[in-house]
């Protein structure tokens, strides 16, 4: 997107105004808007990578850094302390992936197309391996919010972790079914070859370099969001479960928006349902092992992140279920976005 290039100039402005000691509203908000064309950057990277490695590595390499941002600003986020904000931003992912990317890529396509089609199976198998995603993310809170205190030990902390293992066991082995055993379900029609923008080493250079950036940008981000949500009277619950989603993955979002705009629902649906499975499988598993180097993170949800996670996931298979889209189904899931949104903002 050639937008994203514009932003590029929030990189140097948020780095003068955070030695300047500037407004920590202000930084937070130049930070936010330097991360946004980053992430984009190293999307497109990993894309012009993937040309030259083949698709399964590709595939593998756009699995592990769809989702980078996001994990460089919970690596930072929990190095601050905010574990809250950490779990918040992991529950707003799959949440917003589902309902709002989801939902503004249905309506946007319906806009155009009367009805858009999708490849069921494909979805089908994704949307199937997020609800047990979601199920594995939940048992640790459900199991802590129904047990009676008193009969909680510290050896509860430890499921979290137990947890985790199956989770990135379970992703590699997806990465199995999808690049291997049945890699027949995921071939695609072949297409005109589109050229990589950048050479191979160009592509590795930018990635890394992109990779950096976010790492800056993101702890002077992360140091705003206290500072920030007591000048604005908003919660840091908030700000895990809203904007730092949004602010990581706006780029992978306008992605999804795009191709269904082109009539491609099959890839909208699997960027935003596979994003949401990576958060699930890959990142949380990540950020609960790098917590073990500070303080463990446990994967204890409060009861309302429980259930818009769960009714999420079940929409996401609904949705699923037909192999077919139009823009009253793109209205309703962002309807439900706004009023999860509002509520989550009052919390």
């Amino acid at each position: 997107m050639k937008i994203l290039k514009y932003l590029l100039i929030f990189i140097p402005v948020s780095l003068a105004a955070e030695f300047l000691h500037a407004s920590q509203i202000l930084i937070f908000i130049l930070s936010a808007l330097a991360i946004v064309p980053l992430a984009g950057i190293m999307g497109e990277a990993t894309e012009s990578i993937s040309h030259y490695v083949g698709n399964r590595v590709g595939g593998f390499l756009n699995a592990t850094f769809g989702n980078a941002t996001e994990l460089i600003i919970g690596f930072f986020a929990m190095k601050a302390g905010l574990f809250d904000v950490v779990k918040a931003s992991i529950a707003g992912s799959v949440i917003g992936n589902i309902l709002l990317v989801l939902g503004l890529s249905m309506f946007v396509g319906g806009m155009k197309y009367k009805t858009q089609y999708f490849d069921q199976k494909v979805i089908n198998v994704t949307a199937s391996m997020l609800l047990f995603a979601v199920i594995g993310l939940t048992i640790p809170a459900v199991f802590t919010h129904t047990v009676p205190s008193a009969l909680l030990t510290t050896r509860y902390e430890g499921l979290s972790v137990t947890v985790a293992i199956i989770m990135v066991s379970i992703y590699i082995l997806s990465m199995v079914f999808s690049f291997f055993t049945h890699k027949d379900l995921y071939a695609v029609e072949a297409t005109e070859e589109e050229k990589p923008k950048w050479s191979l080493k160009a592509a590795v250079f930018v990635l890394v370099i992109a990779t950096v950036f976010i790492g800056i940008e993101s702890e002077i981000f992360v140091g705003t969001v206290e500072p920030m949500t007591k000048a604005m009277g908003l919660s840091e619950f908030f700000v895990g479960i809203i904007l730092v989603p949004i602010i990581g993955n706006a780029a992978e979002h306008s992605t999804a928006v795009l191709m269904a705009h082109r009539n491609k629902m099959s890839v909208a649906i699997e960027i935003a349902l596979g994003s949401s499975l990576q958060i699930i499988l890959f990142v949380t598993p990540v950020l609960i092992f790098l917590s073990l180097m500070f303080s463990p993170m446990s994967i204890v949800f409060n009861a309302f992140e429980l259930v818009a996670l769960i009714f999420s996931v079940l929409i996401a298979n609904r949705v699923a279920s037909d192999g077919e889209s139009n823009w009253l189904e793109g209205v309703q899931l962002i309807a439900a976005y706004i009023i999860l949104a509002a509520s989550f903002f009052i919390l």
